[in-house]
């Protein structure tokens, strides 16, 4: 992993934790399975702890791991992480995805909430006015009632649709692998993805990126948001056609909180950065600082597992890639 991660992900209690379970040397971060110490420690290897920057798991590496029987990921998808031949040898691999979705939701509950008050444009209005609004231009706005509509039940989707139960919203949901039941359960009502886009005030993407979703938020579907819609992006910018949302955007028809774009970042010309109408932020909805803490422990857990000869509670199957992150 990043070096930069360590600290975060294992302070010294959380680490301290992990020195109990396994034999482990803190002071080996590696990023290039090819130097002398990863090769070194490969070579004893039984359980792998990776995280963001770790590089590709291809069979080269792994023949230099002969006793490698565990990847843990600190992070969230191990879509770049895994090949397949790490399949192939049996390996098991477990993610902190789930750890991971928390912030996400949080942040997405937070931008739906502001999103409703229509906190963008009542700051953009009262930086240029310098007074409070008249009452006639608060007309529509609050979240009593507001719909809202989330795209995947992803385990950030199912968060915020759990987050979102206490407040008085009325909630849609579109995920091809939920069934009405399953939908009315996680407290939302079941829509095709173009009716939930025309029936929604704010939309929130978390859908994953898959082949299935590339630009599944087209010029057209884009177009079925009624005017004065908000579009929420956590997922992944490959979901949506940017130069369609870019547009939309520029007319002021609607209005974004993006925490992912496509391109990542986006080039310093682009609009988005300039728009009233846009809350553009750099990719920090998951987790950072002392969030990362989180995912720590996750992996400490999954290792306290493995010790006791149970499986990894979090572990991620070669079938699962085909429809999660």
């Amino acid at each position: 992993m990043n070096p930069e991660h360590l600290a975060e992900l294992f302070p010294s209690a959380v680490l301290g934790r992990l020195r109990e379970l396994v034999r482990i040397d803190p002071s080996l971060v590696v990023q290039d399975f090819a130097s002398p110490d990863a090769v070194a420690a490969l070579a004893e290897a039984e359980i792998l702890v990776t995280g963001w920057g770790c590089p590709r798991l291809d069979a080269t590496v792994l023949e230099r791991a002969p006793r490698l029987r565990a990847v843990l990921h600190a992070a969230g998808s191990v879509r770049s992480l895994v090949s397949e031949a790490c399949w192939q040898r049996g390996l098991l691999v477990s993610s902190a995805v789930r750890a991971n979705a928390l912030p996400v939701a949080e942040y997405t509950l937070a931008a739906i909430l502001l999103a409703g008050k229509d906190v963008l444009g009542a700051r953009e209005r009262f930086r240029a006015e310098h007074r409070y609004p008249p009452t006639r231009d608060l007309v529509g706005l609050g979240n009593f009632g507001r719909r809202v509509g989330v795209i995947g039940a992803s385990r950030v989707g199912r968060r915020v649709l759990e987050l979102l139960r206490p407040f008085d919203l009325r909630v849609a949901l579109y995920d091809p692998y939920v069934d009405e039941e399953q939908s009315a359960e996680l407290g939302a009502v079941p829509l095709s993805l173009e009716g939930l886009l025309r029936g929604s005030d704010i939309v929130t993407v978390h859908a994953p990126d898959i082949p299935a979703t590339y630009r599944m938020l087209d010029r057209e579907r884009l177009a079925m948001i009624p005017d004065g819609g908000v579009l929420i992006n956590t997922s992944r910018g490959a979901l949506v056609d940017p130069e369609a949302l870019t547009e939309e955007l520029v007319s002021g028809r609607l209005s974004a909180v993006l925490d992912v774009t496509e391109p990542e970042p986006l080039p310093a010309d682009s609009p988005l950065y300039r728009l009233p109408n846009v809350f553009l932020t750099p990719h920090i909805a998951g987790s950072v600082g002392n969030e990362l803490e989180r995912l720590g422990r996750t992996v400490v857990e999954e290792v306290e597992r493995l010790v006791a000869g149970a499986l990894p509670a979090y572990t991620v199957r070669e079938a699962d890639l085909a429809v999660v992150a």
